[in-house]
C-alpha cells in the first residue's frame, strides 16, 4: 500500500445501525488522504457487510474479517498494516464534524506534534430524536517542553480530554518505534492512552470540537452492571499514581485533581452496586458500600479533593459520614434518575 497522512482505525462489532454514518463521516472530511481499517471482529450482524459495500466504492476503505476478540485486537490488528504518518481511532456507532482531520492534521504539521487533542460532545439521546449535549474543549495551546505539558495535564484529564482515543491523532512513528498497542482488557482506551502519555513530548491542543461521542444503544458497554467495576477503578487510580510518579509531578493542582478523580469514581462504583441490574440482595449491596467508602484511601483523599458543585457537595455527605445505608440511598436514588431520566442525569454529570 502507498503511504497516506492519515491511517484510520475502526473496530466493528454489533453496529449495523450506527457504521453506515460512521464511516461517511470520514468520507465526508474535507482532508481526504487517508485510508480507513473497518476491522469486523467476528460480528454477527451485518456490521460487516456493510463495510464491504462501502469498500467496493471506495478504494480507501479496507475491511479486515477476523474472529471474535475484542475491541483491542481488532485495533492492534490494523495497527500492524497500517501506513500512516498519523493514527486516528474512531469507534463505529460515533461520527465526526467534517473539518476534524484537516484540523488536526494542520496543527501536527505546524509543531511536528506526536499528539494532538481536541474538544468533542458528548450526545446523550433520551428519545429516538432528542438528545443533551454535553461539550469538552479547552484553550488551544502548543506545549513549549514536556515538563509544561505534564504540569498542565490535571487540566486536561479534568476536562476528559486525555482517556480516550476519538479526539487524538497520534504520530504514526511514535505508535510504531515505541510499540504501543491496545492491551487486552476492558476500558482498553485508557491505560493505552497512559502508554502514549508516559514519555510523550510535543503536545498539541486544539480548541476545535468534533468528534460525537453518542449515547444511545441500550446495550453499550457503559450502560451494564459490572461486578468488578471497583477493583478496576483501583487499578486505574493505581496507573494515574503511577503516571505521575513517573513525570514526577506533585504539585497542589495535580494533587488535587487526582483525589477528586478517585472519590467521583467510587460515587460511580457506588451507583453501579445499586442499579437495577445488579443481582445483590440489599443486605449485599450494603456490605460492598461499606467495604469501598471505608477504604483508607477515601478517608486520606476526601479533604484533598475540593468538590467542583453543589450536587458534588451534597454526594459527598454520607461518604464523609461513612454511613453505608446512606450512601445505598444515595446510589438508588442516582440509578433511578439514570433510568428514568436520561436528559437530567446526563445534565448532572455534566455539571457535578
Amino acid at each position: 500500500m502507498e503511504k497516506v497522512t492519515v491511517s484510520i482505525i475502526m473496530p466493528v462489532y454489533g453496529v449495523e445501525e450506527y457504521v453506515g454514518a460512521a464511516i461517511e463521516s470520514m468520507q465526508n472530511q474535507t482532508f481526504t488522504d487517508w485510508e480507513m481499517f473497518a476491522v469486523d471482529d467476528g460480528t454477527k450482524d451485518r456490521s460487516g457487510e456493510i463495510c464491504d459495500a462501502y469498500a467496493a466504492k471506495d478504494s480507501r476503505i479496507h475491511v479486515i474479517h477476523k474472529e471474535n476478540g475484542g475491541a483491542p485486537s481488532a485495533r492492534n490488528v490494523a495497527i500492524d498494516q497500517a501506513n500512516g504518518k498519523y493514527f486516528y481511532f474512531m469507534d463505529s456507532d460515533d461520527v465526526a464534524e467534517p473539518t476534524m482531520l484537516a484540523d488536526m492534521v494542520a496543527a501536527a504539521e505546524e509543531h511536528n506534534a506526536q499528539l494532538v487533542v481536541s474538544g468533542y460532545y458528548i450526545d446523550t439521546y433520551y428519545s429516538d430524536t432528542e438528545k443533551y449535549t454535553q461539550e469538552q474543549g479547552v484553550d488551544g495551546k502548543a506545549y513549549a517542553t514536556q515538563r509544561e505539558f505534564r504540569e498542565d495535564a490535571y487540566r486536561l484529564f479534568d476536562q476528559n480530554l486525555l482517556y480516550t482515543p476519538w479526539n487524538k491523532l497520534y504520530s504514526g512513528d511514535y505508535i510504531r518505534e515505541n510499540k504501543l498497542y491496545f492491551p487486552n482488557t476492558f476500558w482498553d482506551d485508557f491505560p493505552f492512552n497512559l502508554s502514549v502519555l508516559r514519555d510523550v513530548e510535543r503536545v498539541v491542543v486544539i480548541p476545535g470540537k468534533y468528534y460525537h461521542f453518542i449515547r444511545k444503544r441500550a446495550e453499550s458497554e457503559t450502560t451494564k452492571y459490572r461486578s468488578d467495576m471497583y477493583e478496576k477503578r483501583e487499578e486505574e487510580h493505581g496507573w494515574m499514581v503511577d503516571l505521575y510518579r513517573h513525570w514526577g509531578v506533585d504539585d497542589e493542582n495535580s494533587r488535587e485533581f487526582l483525589a477528586r478523580r478517585y472519590i467521583e469514581r467510587i460515587i460511580g462504583c457506588v451507583e453501579n452496586i445499586t442499579t437495577k441490574s445488579c443481582t445483590l440482595s440489599a443486605k449485599e449491596k450494603k456490605a460492598e458500600i461499606r467495604k469501598i467508602i471505608s477504604d483508607e484511601k477515601v478517608k486520606t483523599l476526601l479533604p484533598v479533593m475540593r468538590a467542583q458543585s453543589s450536587y458534588m457537595k451534597l454526594m459527598l455527605v454520607p461518604i464523609k459520614m461513612q454511613s453505608a445505608a446512606l450512601t445505598y440511598l444515595e446510589g438508588r436514588v442516582i440509578s433511578k434518575v439514570k433510568s428514568g431520566n436520561v436528559k437530567l442525569f446526563a445534565s448532572l454529570k455534566a455539571k457535578r
